[in-house]
């Protein structure tokens, strides 16, 4: 009885997990001001009939899907879905920033796909009234090293805040589970690889600054300057 038991629920999920991938890509993925942004979903499956519906990434909120491997909700852009494989916002503009997720559906009932991968576009102000800056100054840095941002202003504004968008994850604010805030500069004390993201500043009145994609490495300078030199010495002894 109890082998009958779990063949039957190898069974099941083999079912549920059987499902086909959805394919979210966006293009562009960096917006100027006015730009518009088409997101086009795809399905793995070689099949017609699919109707597609599209949402945003947005933090956790009871009362939303959760998709909980990505720890993250998502609000729907078109609620009964539409027949065309792609969908355009038009312009796209800076409160459009952020992730989004599609999925596909047919039939009645409906048999639905996964969710895709989730995908990031930015799209800024033309005149950003504040200047994100990084210290020390580049975008690729090490792990267990400090590094600092501030939202430096051009003209008067209060209330701005810095965020940061990380693959398979909603956009979070510094102070929140990372970093530590003091005015408008976020010290980031032993960054992790985790930290790799695109960060910016927010106003609370929906201004954004420029963006900067931030990638960590696990390496040290020193790791990578034996690592090649191992190479050098390898060649030269082929």
């Amino acid at each position: 009885v109890n082998i009958l038991k779990t063949e039957h629920l190898i069974c099941v999920i083999s079912f549920i997990t059987d499902k086909p991938q959805a394919v979210l890509s966006v293009s562009p993925q960096w917006l100027n001001p006015g730009d518009s942004v088409t997101l086009s979903c795809g399905v793995k499956e070689l099949s017609t009939g699919w109707r597609f519906f599209w949402y945003r990434t947005v933090p956790y909120t009871a009362g939303f899907l959760s998709l909980s491997d990505w720890s993250y909700s998502v609000e729907p852009l078109s609620g009964s879905g539409t027949s065309e494989d792609s969908y355009t916002l038009i312009p796209a503009g800076p409160s459009h920033t952020g992730g989004y997720v599609c999925r596909a559906g047919r039939g009645d009932p409906v048999y639905d796909t996964l969710y895709s991968e989730p995908q990031f576009f930015w799209s800024g102000d033309a005149q950003p009234s504040v200047s994100l800056k990084i210290r020390p100054h580049r975008t690729q840095h090490f792990t267990s090293k400090s590094l600092s941002l501030s939202c430096e202003e051009k003209r008067n504004s209060t209330g701005w805040r810095l965020k940061r968008y990380r693959e398979k994850a909603v956009e979070s604010e510094c102070g929140s589970n990372w970093g530590s805030i003091a005015g408008s500069t976020c010290t980031i004390r032993s960054i992790r690889k985790k930290g790799s993201g695109v960060y910016w500043c927010e106003s609370g009145s929906g201004e954004y600054s420029n963006a900067v994609n931030i990638t960590v490495d696990g390496m040290s300078v020193v790791q990578h300057s034996l690592t090649f030199f191992y190479i050098i010495m390898y060649v030269n002894d082929v």
